[in-house]
């Protein structure tokens, strides 16, 4: 059988189930290259994931810690043994070049790997009564069955970050990737499978976010929904979770600012940025598309990034020597697109790219774009790109720079590049965001430590390390009589 013909099915209560419908999955960088048909789940699937889920819980939820953790790490330990296998997958299907999508499979592997071991690390508090002769514990306990959307940019990782730690502290799991990339959280899914977690503890539904995201979050047996996607959906999915008591966390949009100070390494500063604006074809929530630079250095900066910029290659994400692989979709190049002209229709003027790519494959290839003399009232510098697009602001000094970042509706993350501990440190403060770089991209952050914006960005309890656990498990306080 070809693997335009393999067909993928959902996994259900610890089995292989066809779906309802099957669809393509489609390798952007080369139109003919078909990975699979990959099942489409209906509302029927959906309902028998979250029944078998809530069957799972209360075993799962009391059973013994070293299982858990000796599945996690077993799920850990394969994921880092075919680093390089999954990451040909992942560029295949979503378009980031092999050796970030290499690193992305590596990041999941370890995000397993940790919350192994915080399955073993639950911890609560014994506290004192204000009564005497009563003694007071306080405790967490998972939240139950946790229903996961996750979005197309980093199909494994994100994913990973949210499976992890579900399971390490006692949840089932009900996940719909999006539509655009089920490869990689059916190759999770698959790996999930021979890890020895019971029949029901994780479930993978395939299909449209309308149908199978949408019969998720409106089931009354899950008890919390974890997303991560558009502004416009997140709101939607919280007013309606919000509404039948649903816990809610919410990953959206970010217009992530990144400072250029007159102080800042000059080589430095390009190559953050253009690591921050490009890189993952710009198709990552915490790049850097808005560039705030003061005036002393801007003139220097500008044609330096625009020089870094018409160096970038762009190619299939598996071709050796490419920086920048395809956009994932017709439609998100056509936005891309559309955002350039608007730029240029707004005053902005392209100093490089701004065109589509001819390439050997048909793909969904287009030149990394730098806009300069741009302002902050224009949407490109107000509205989420998601795409290898740049804009660049002159602002005449630190204090100015710092408003500009501040002044968007979104809070993800924001860089500084600068020699200054004072102005270092200022920032650090005084930028509202929910995570800060200083002399580093924006994009990229490491898999221990928590993940979240303020703001438009984020809603409800962080990501990621030791933190996830306010969002997974619930508090519980007892009281006993000595």
């Amino acid at each position: 059988m070809s693997a335009s013909q393999q067909r993928f099915d959902n996994y259900i209560n610890g089995e292989w189930v066809p779906g309802a419908s099957y669809a393509p999955n489609i390798n952007p960088s080369d139109l003919s290259d078909v990975l699979g048909e990959y099942a489409q789940a209906d509302a029927a699937q959906v309902e028998a994931a979250v029944q078998a889920a809530r069957a799972a819980f209360p075993k799962w939820s009391t059973g013994g810690i070293q299982a858990r953790a000796d599945a996690l790490d077993k799920i850990g330990t394969e994921i880092l043994a075919r680093r390089d296998e999954l990451g040909r997958l992942l560029a295949r299907e979503e378009g980031k070049v092999l050796p970030e999508a290499i690193g992305e499979v590596v990041r999941a592997g370890n995000i397993f790997k940790f919350f192994a071991g915080e399955c073993l690390r639950l911890a609560g508090e014994i506290l004192p009564s204000v009564r005497p002769g009563i003694g007071v514990e306080v405790t967490r306990e998972p939240i139950g069955v946790v229903g996961m959307i996750t979005p197309w940019n980093f199909p494994i990782a994100i994913p990973s970050w949210k499976i992890a730690p579900a399971l390490a502290y006692g949840c089932c799991v009900v996940l719909k990737p999006a539509d655009l990339v089920p490869g990689c959280a059916w190759a999770l899914a698959d790996i999930i499978s021979r890890s020895g977690i019971p029949a029901g503890v994780f479930n993978l539904v395939m299909g449209r976010g309308s149908l199978v995201g949408n019969a998720i979050v409106t089931n009354p047996q899950v008890d919390a929904i974890s997303f991560t996607g558009s502004v416009g959906v997140g709101r939607q999915i919280a007013q309606t979770a919000v509404a039948s008591g649903k816990k809610v966390q919410l990953e959206m949009g970010g217009k992530n600012p990144q400072v250029v100070l007159d102080d800042a390494d000059l080589n430095a500063a390009v190559e953050l940025c253009a690591n921050s604006g490009f890189f993952s074809t710009g198709q990552r929530c915490t790049a850097s598309s808005r560039l705030i630079v003061t005036e002393g250095i801007h003139d220097a900066f500008v044609a330096a990034l625009a020089e870094r910029t018409r160096k970038l290659k762009v190619g299939a994400a598996l071709a050796a020597g490419t920086d920048i692989g395809p956009v994932v979709s017709q439609a998100q190049l056509d936005q891309d697109m559309s955002y350039v002209t608007i730029g240029q229709e707004e005053g902005g003027r392209v100093l490089a790219g701004g065109s589509l790519v001819e390439y050997e494959t048909k793909g969904f290839f287009m030149a990394p774009t730098l806009l300069t003399e741009t302002t902050a009232a224009m949407r490109i510098n107000r509205e989420e790109v998601f795409g290898p697009v740049v804009s660049v602001i002159r602002v005449k000094d630190y204090d100015e720079a710092l408003a500009m970042a501040n002044d968007t509706p979104f809070g993800l993350s924001a860089g500084i590049a600068t020699t200054s501990l004072k102005y270092a440190t200022h920032f650090k403060r005084h930028v509202q965001a929910g995570m800060v770089m200083v002399n580093l991209p924006t994009a990229g952050v490491d898999y221990h430590v928590p993940f979240g914006g303020r703001k438009g960005s984020s809603y409800g309890s962080r990501e990621q390390g030791r933190y996830a656990a306010e969002f997974f498990t619930t508090v519980k306080t007892s009281y006993t009589l000595a």
